[in-house]
């Protein structure tokens, strides 16, 4: 790369991190951001951020709800389909998110979805990740895990998996608004879970699942 191209991809690098900056600022003075540290405390070890999934925005409020240095080195797993639909959303999902983009469709895919997290994670990367594959529209709290946080937990068992719970920002962006409404949300973090040894897939899904609605229930509790 040349002189000109380095200043280029300086400067790129530059937008994105004011970008991130502003869009962070924008989601905590809409969303008046709670964040409960249940269990757990906002240190430097690498993880996997698992969350019940009701919002485009989801991942927006977990990573803007980091500490800075946390969020710097932590990174979205979305779909590519949905992010790179034009070139406003390909610049935020790559360049301000840097985010593991997921082709959803099996017969397009060209990468295997746990490589791509694998490798982000051999990167030094942390990871939001949202197990229930799609958004939850439905009367029930949470829908049933897919196996990718299975399998992240058995190819690297040392990283610790994060029960992150949303509260009220499917109301902030409901389904087919563009126009968000400001309003109050918060953001639980609970005790991280890791594979046992011995556990099967299903017992270890089944785990996870009960953790996240625990910590649902543990916040709801609270004042």
């Amino acid at each position: 790369m040349g002189v000109f191209g380095k200043l280029r991809a300086a400067l790129y690098g530059a937008v994105a991190h004011l970008v991130g900056n502003a869009i962070a600022l924008f989601t905590r003075l809409l969303t008046a951001a709670r964040v409960n540290w249940v269990g757990i405390e906002p240190t430097q070890r690498q993880r996997v951020y698992f969350a019940n999934h009701t919002s485009n925005a989801d991942f927006v409020l977990i990573w803007t709800v980091l500490p800075a240095a946390l969020r710097a080195r932590t990174r979205p797993v979305a779909a590519a389909d949905y992010w790179l639909r034009s070139k406003i959303r390909a610049f935020a999902g790559r360049d301000v998110f840097r985010a593991v983009l997921i082709d959803r469709n099996p017969e397009t895919r060209t990468a295997d979805p746990v490589e791509l997290m694998v490798g982000a994670l051999d990167a030094g990367a942390s990871l939001i990740l949202f197990p229930e594959g799609k958004r939850n529209m439905g009367p029930d709290r949470l829908l049933p895990f897919k196996t990718g946080l299975y399998h992240l937990a058995r190819a690297r068992p040392e990283v610790d998996l994060v029960p992150t719970w949303l509260e009220n920002l499917n109301h902030v962006m409901p389904k087919g608004e563009v126009v968000p409404i400001p309003l109050i949300c918060s953001v639980s973090f609970g005790a991280p879970l890791h594979l046992a040894p011995g556990e099967g897939k299903a017992a270890f899904l089944a785990r996870a699942h009960a953790a996240l609605l625990a910590l649902a229930d543990e916040v709801e509790r609270k004042p």
